[in-house]
């Protein structure tokens, strides 16, 4: 049984699907790991079908490349524990390479250092010849962040170091101070990801330090208490990133979005039509399928 909130893991989940770029970045400056030099990284269906109609479901699977040519196929797992059996990620990779056909990389992110050593070793998928190498990060491979410069460029990981080196009060610090410049709707996210994924004691220690600051916080506590206005600002935050979504999906798709289509979409402020334009953007054969109410 896993010691880790499924909430923080959901949460690791939530980070990577929200900003798919964020596995490339840990592969390419973390690891090293050459991949193809593409600006398209979309989030792909992360269901396997195997027979006799099992299904294996990665926690997030990420395609490099246009989606008639996929070039390079990323797996992110989050695992606390031990209690994954290895052998599934090498079927999440075969899986991927046959339905995909390209090469595939499995990028496990690790708060327990003896969960990273256990996934870092080859793994025998009981096929000869055939052995995984997946890419582990553990504790040890994210630093603690406390220069709020770098915290700046590196939201994500520094939520990330938050997580694992937030006993530290600089590393809470260096991100506070990095998000009092970042919108709000962006700042709300950034936090609640460091504060979801945190434990009880640095979860205290955030609220302690913000509290602490002309900075509002953005935690359910905090909104209680210091919350006026946020909720607009999120609500505003929340629809420019789907405005963002949609177009990116319908750019990865290969669509040309003329002015007028673009104008549209971003002139857009109700998320529920947002997330009906999101879901479209899809499937859509054609722009006018995006607005088509009737499909």
């Amino acid at each position: 049984m896993s010691d880790m909130p499924s909430i923080a893991h959901d949460t690791l989940v939530r980070l990577f699907h929200d900003r798919p770029q964020l596995a490339v970045e840990i592969l390419q400056d973390l690891m090293e790991v050459n991949l193809p030099a593409t600006s398209l990284v979309r989030v792909e269906s992360n269901t396997f079908n195997t027979r006799p109609s099992d299904d294996i479901e990665a926690d997030l699977v990420i395609v490099l490349g246009p989606p008639q040519a996929p070039a390079h196929v990323i797996i992110v797992e989050i695992q606390n524990d031990k209690s994954k059996d290895p052998r599934q990620l090498a079927r999440y990779a075969a899986a991927a390479w046959l339905l995909l056909g390209c090469d595939v990389t499995v990028l496990v992110i690790c708060t327990d250092r003896g969960a990273a050593t256990h996934y870092a070793r080859p793994i025998d998928s009981g096929l000869t010849g055939y052995r995984l190498h997946a890419r582990v990060v553990g504790p040890d491979d994210i630093p603690p962040i406390t220069d709020p410069h770098e915290a700046a460029a590196h939201l994500e990981l520094s939520a990330m170091s938050i997580m694992l080196h937030g006993r530290d009060r600089k590393v809470i610090e260096a991100l506070a101070t990095a998000l009092a410049d970042t919108p709000p709707g962006h700042a709300s996210k950034y936090y609640e990801y460091a504060y979801d994924m945190s434990g009880p004691e640095i979860r205290y220690l955030m609220e302690e330090i913000m509290k602490s600051t002309d900075w509002p916080v953005f935690t359910p506590f905090a909104r209680e208490h210091y919350g006026r206005g946020l909720e607009d600002g999120e609500a505003r935050g929340k629809a420019e990133e789907a405005v963002k979504s949609v177009l990116l999906v319908l750019g990865a798709r290969g669509f040309t979005i003329p002015d007028d289509t673009r104008d549209r979409i971003t002139a857009c402020t109700d998320l529920d039509q947002l997330e009906r334009w999101l879901t479209r953007a899809t499937t859509a054969q054609t722009l006018e399928d995006l607005f088509n109410e009737q499909g």
